[in-house]
């Protein structure tokens, strides 16, 4: 089992105002970025970080960051996990096209772990 990569995903109150630090700031520039989804992936060289304004719909409210794991083969790992007794919900496709389960570590940590559909 190989797990390809892990994608941090902050919430951000300003999409355009985190795009322009990292890009402008930080060297990062934009690899991805849909703006009825208030969400963009950024890139340097081979780091990624996604930054996402619709985790901040109700601002008074805490806002979780969520590290987005990829495995290589999202239905064994998602099988793989099962087997240990965690409570793990059943994969689902989301509108943005990948199938993913979604879990929280003891600390309350999100984790996301998905698959692209066409892979």
């Amino acid at each position: 089992m190989k797990m390809t990569r892990m994608i941090p995903m902050l919430p951000v109150k300003s999409i355009q105002a985190s795009v322009d630090f990292y890009c402008g700031m930080l060297g990062f520039e934009v690899e991805q970025r849909n703006d009825e989804w208030r969400w963009a992936m950024l890139r340097f060289d081979e780091c990624r970080l996604m930054v996402d304004q619709s985790i901040n719909l109700h601002p008074g409210q805490f806002r979780d960051p969520i590290l987005y794991l990829y495995p290589e083969d999202l239905v064994e790992y998602h099988k793989l996990v099962r087997k240990t007794g965690l409570a793990v919900p059943d994969l689902e496709v989301t509108f943005y096209g990948m199938k993913e389960f979604r879990i929280d570590d003891p600390d309350g940590n999100r984790l996301w772990i998905g698959q692209n559909t066409s892979a």
